[in-house]
């Protein structure tokens, strides 16, 4: 089936189908779930506040990763010269404990699309450097 062009950044289609595939086999395999954001025997007042410490310290730890680094020669992948160290794992669990100390649904949605976004960079990061689907 051929749908009208709704994506303008490179790769982002072929995400948002394989998204789409993923979820039609969990919704075929598990049905609807309407799951609560926090377990109903968590207290907010604990879990949020647990999650956003969770998101503080990967926010310094990718500060730390972007301040640049005149070390060269002790790993293979860093050039020569000042150079950062930052990674999509810091990234994108920053971005995931955000939304998880989210307590408000509107926010909460910003801060889950952020995470999708990243997961998309991800992927573009990884067939750039020639990784397979």
């Amino acid at each position: 089936m051929s749908y009208p062009t709704l994506f303008t950044t490179p790769g982002v289609r072929a995400v948002a189908e394989a998204i789409d595939t993923e979820r039609q086999a969990q919704l075929a395999k598990w049905g609807e779930q309407r799951h609560p954001v926090i377990d109903a025997r968590d207290i907010p007042e604990v879990t949020h506040p647990y999650y956003a410490s969770r998101a503080d310290i990967w926010r310094q730890v990718n500060e730390e990763r972007a301040t640049a680094s005149l070390t060269v020669g002790r790993c293979s992948r860093c050039p020569e010269g000042p150079h950062t160290h930052t990674a999509w794992d810091g990234i994108l669990l920053e971005e995931v404990y955000e939304a998880l100390a989210e307590p408000d649904p509107m926010k909460r949605r910003a801060e889950l699309v952020q995470v999708m976004a990243v997961c998309a960079a991800m992927i573009a990061a990884d067939e750039a450097r020639g990784a397979q689907r």
